[in-house]
């Protein structure tokens, strides 16, 4: 069967694919576009297979509102490189990722790769996840998600695409919930105040503590508020509540939510690539920088 233009352009339209890859893929399938298709997915599995080794710490976070605000979605998708995750076929995928958190009710990426990546297709996000690898030529991961339901009314902020920030706020005004978010993306707190810290962490924050505190050589009497000093300090260094609020430095969370009438019931910060080995770059100071001018 002759393999004319106007198929190859047929199925470049349908894969995204390159001419020639499209040509070559009727060749062998001498012009069954459909097997030509099928064949084509499965070296697209094939091509991610080998990238999947490959560190992905770039990317970017989306962040996705219900219409009635009351369902939020932030999605973390990484790629290899900055300038891949500004390309718009990256970010249709990252978009689309995050559209299908917010319409389904899955608590996993394993679950979520395996739902259609949009309504009434069959594509999976998984299968179009290979697929963009296949065409962009750097790995590709749906990392991590969340999907927050309002207790009271959720703020959001983006810094760019490289922090997002997520804040169930009840109590207290629009305003106050997009400062909280910025603030949470600046100062990265634990957690919203003391009882929510996780009791490993401070028992691996006092052992290291007391540690340093016994090489003073001081007595124990001495050496024991040595230790709760350091804890009191990193307890408020650690939780939203008691940070200086980066607006105001002199006025700490708690106070200015207690001063509001308003509470966090929680909060969650995404930032791409955090614990991926990466180039580190100091998005925190950006934050902080923005908010002060």
């Amino acid at each position: 069967m002759a393999i004319t233009a106007a198929l190859v352009k047929e199925l470049r339209e349908r894969t995204g694919a390159g001419m020639m890859e499209c040509k070559k893929a009727l060749v062998e399938t001498d012009g069954d576009i459909e097997k030509a298709i099928e064949n084509m997915r499965k070296s697209g599995q094939a091509k991610a297979a080998k990238k999947a080794g490959r560190i992905a710490a770039e990317g970017v976070i989306v962040i996705l509102p219900s219409e009635d605000g009351k369902k939020v979605a932030m999605a973390e998708v990484n790629c290899e490189t900055d300038f891949v995750a500004k390309d718009d076929n990256f970010l249709s995928f990252a978009n689309a990722v995050a559209e299908r958190v917010l319409g389904s009710d899955v608590e996993d990426v394993e679950a979520l790769k395996a739902l259609p990546l949009h309504e009434g297709e069959d594509t999976t996000v998984e299968e179009a996840r290979q697929a963009l690898v296949s065409k962009i030529g750097e790995n590709i991961n749906v990392r991590r998600f969340v999907r927050l339901e309002a207790e009271g009314e959720i703020a959001s902020y983006l810094h760019g695409t490289r922090i997002g920030v997520l804040v169930d706020l009840s109590g207290g005004d629009q305003d106050l919930g997009r400062d909280l978010a910025m603030h949470i993306a600046a100062s990265n707190p634990v957690c919203v105040e003391e009882k929510d810290i996780p009791e490993e962490l401070l028992a691996k924050e006092r052992e290291i503590f007391e540690a340093q505190a016994r090489e003073s050589g001081k007595p124990d009497n001495i050496i024991e508020k040595m230790i709760e000093g350091r804890m009191k300090k990193y307890i408020g260094e650690v939780t939203l509540a008691g940070q200086p609020f980066v607006k105001d430095p002199d006025t700490k969370v708690g106070k200015l939510l207690a001063d509001k009438g308003a509470t966090v019931n929680r909060f969650v910060r995404f930032e791409v690539g955090e614990g991926i080995e990466k180039k580190q770059e100091n998005f925190a100071e950006e934050v902080k920088a923005q908010m002060r001018t």
